[in-house]
């Protein structure tokens, strides 16, 4: 079974709208730099050939990926209510027990995930710790540095 995608309505036009661009603009211009590096000759020792051929197999690489995506995505449901319950699409805020920082974080799927823009994928061990937990909540964490405790504060949709 293949790996399914969880992502928003508003990723899932994104990507949509990224496929449109790779396979019109950017493939047309990527066979036009092929076709000029071959235009400068002997193609065994031609470097610009080399790099747009890369470049094409880039190109190929990233329209196969999105389709994969497209083909095995799930769009998260952000308006269904759950009595609280932390879910995709939901944003929370916590308080570390040990240090009593607060945190806003939007729980999203891996597509979008994003930790410096506080972003955290339901597939990350927070996230999954997170899940199905609601206000009032401590919630422990396993990480690489020994077990974490947050209390969750808020939950919104």
């Amino acid at each position: 079974m293949a790996k399914e995608f969880k992502i928003s309505a508003l990723r899932l036009k994104e990507l949509e709208q990224e496929l449109f661009y790779l396979k019109t603009t950017r493939e047309k211009e990527v066979a036009e730099q092929i076709k000029e590096a071959r235009s400068f000759g002997d193609l065994s020792e031609n470097s610009e050939y080399d790099e747009a051929k890369n470049e094409q197999a880039k190109l190929y690489g990233r329209i196969a990926e999105v389709e994969n995506i497209l083909a095995h995505a799930v769009i998260i449901d952000e308006t269904e209510d759950s009595e609280g319950k932390i879910g995709l699409g939901c944003t929370i805020k916590v308080e570390d027990m040990e240090t009593g920082d607060e945190e806003l974080y939007a729980i999203v799927g891996s597509q979008e995930a994003n930790p410096m823009e506080c972003r955290i994928s339901d597939d990350s061990p927070f996230g999954k710790a997170l899940l199905s937990h609601k206000v009032g909540d401590i919630v422990e964490v396993d990480a690489p540095i020994g077990v974490l405790k947050y209390k969750i504060l808020t939950v919104e949709k």
